[in-house]
């Protein structure tokens, strides 16, 4: 599960704290260097996965969607309706051109410089002529 430099962490118990005490130090993060603690900890959680090679369990992927769902309940809960519909215009446009900007950026991208056609297909035939890529 965990590193073996780790040793230490190989209850679910202890990944589980550790994961709270780095989940702590983002929030102390935050507040020292006045960013999202959300962000932060997304941050911390990044590097503590990767530079680390901390893993979770299945305790911890259960908190970790458990936090997901109400953070996006709150943010969901901070919006002004009146605001919204005042600005409905604007945010539609921004969140429709956001959505398909990326789209039409990775598919230009992808026809011109990668020189992608429209339909794909296999560079090796089968000698039947029946499309299969011979093994």
């Amino acid at each position: 599960m965990l590193r073996p430099w780790l040793g230490a962490f190989d209850n679910i118990y202890a990944i589980a704290a550790l994961w709270i005490g780095l989940a702590f130090l983002a929030s102390l993060i935050s507040i020292r260097v006045g960013l999202s603690v959300a962000l932060v900890e997304i941050v911390v959680g990044v590097a503590a996965g990767n530079l680390f090679q901390l893993s979770t369990n299945t305790w911890v992927d259960f908190l970790a969607s458990s936090g997901s769902v109400l953070l996006t309940f709150l943010a969901g809960a901070e919006i002004d309706p009146g605001s919204l519909r005042r600005f409905a215009l604007p945010s539609l446009v921004i969140g429709g051109v956001g959505f398909v900007a990326p789209f039409v950026g990775a598919w230009a991208f992808a026809w011109y410089a990668l020189h992608w056609q429209w339909h794909a297909r296999a560079h090796q035939t089968s000698r039947h002529g029946d499309g299969a890529i011979p093994t």
